[in-house]
């Protein structure tokens, strides 16, 4: 069995002079008080530097440098930490993406290469790169590395005093849900959320292993993921994760409404955990505190919610 909280304890000494410790708030949203962590005001905009971090500063990068595939969020943060520490890096990001995220890898500097279909096929490319090179893999969600640094979220909403009995998390690959459930052992509820469109956990705890799914949405971009890690899944099985799924048009009305409160843009991916609540697809028991954690703001635009 990992030592999660061990791991997550090394990852949060290791990347603190290199992440946002981000602000949290309370406030009432739809009827309900919630905490919230906004981690979309992240390096990049999104909680992804922390698991990069923790990658290449816990392993020896080599001559090659790094390689990553990417819906983009993972490959910006990705090459915003191999330039921060002085390495190469390319990144391999399916067409689904979008020009927003692509050029947002590009800004920070990563050798850039658009992969026609999903995530999927972008993770074949950067595993050929690898074979090939020699260049160090930062996985998006599957790997101990990344998870730790995903973790150091929780971590540090809980040092920040967090109160809530609850945490809801959107899904995508599952490594920051994997980070929250490795931290937290159960001493709080973790509910994942995820798009009816895209939806490879909720598959793989139904069939009780990580499957295929389709993918597409408004969240596709981020949350896109065609199989759920394997690390999140056991941890998942283990802690009886309770999963759900949200409509596109409640992600929507998430995000607007985030916008139209507390001026806080969000990408869908971002505003998926809070249509969870907001829709009714978590109903809140008596008296139980909840907590939403808001993970990326790197939208294709932002006209919709003005």
């Amino acid at each position: 069995m990992q030592d999660w909280t061990g791991e997550i304890e090394a990852a949060r000494e290791r990347i603190a002079a290199h992440v946002r410790r981000t602000p949290v708030m309370q406030a009432v949203l739809g009827g309900h008080d919630v905490a919230l962590k906004f981690e979309h005001v992240q390096h990049t905009g999104s909680f992804k530097p922390r698991g990069a971090f923790n990658t290449l500063l816990s392993r020896e990068v080599p001559e090659a440098g790094v390689v990553a595939a990417s819906g983009g969020n993972h490959g910006a943060a990705v090459a915003y930490a191999a330039a921060q520490l002085g390495h190469r890096a390319k990144v391999f990001v399916p067409e689904m993406a979008g020009p927003a995220k692509i050029a947002l890898i590009e800004r920070a500097g990563a050798d850039l290469v658009v992969v026609p279909g999903a995530y999927a096929n972008a993770l074949e490319a950067a595993e050929a790169h690898e074979a090939e090179t020699g260049a160090m893999q930062v996985h998006a969600y599957d790997s101990v590395q990344t998870v730790a640094g995903q973790g150091t979220v929780m971590a540090e909403w809980e040092a920040q005093g967090l109160e809530a009995d609850t945490v809801l998390i959107a899904v995508g690959g599952g490594g920051l849900i994997a980070g929250a459930l490795g931290w937290l052992a159960g001493r709080r509820k973790v509910v994942a959320v995820e798009p009816r469109l895209s939806c490879a956990l909720h598959a793989a705890l139904q069939q009780g292993a990580p499957v295929d799914v389709d993918v597409s949405g408004v969240a596709a971009n981020a949350l896109g993921a065609r199989r759920i890690g394997e690390i999140c899944l056991e941890l998942g099985q283990a802690r009886n994760v309770e999963s759900l799924l949200v409509e596109d048009d409640q992600i929507t009305a998430a995000r607007t409404l985030i916008w139209r409160e507390l001026r806080q843009a969000v990408e869908p991916a971002g505003a998926t955990a809070m249509a969870a609540l907001l829709s009714g697809a978590y109903r809140l028991e008596k008296g139980e505190r909840v907590a939403v954690l808001l993970c990326g703001a790197n939208a294709a635009g932002f006209d919709g919610l003005m």
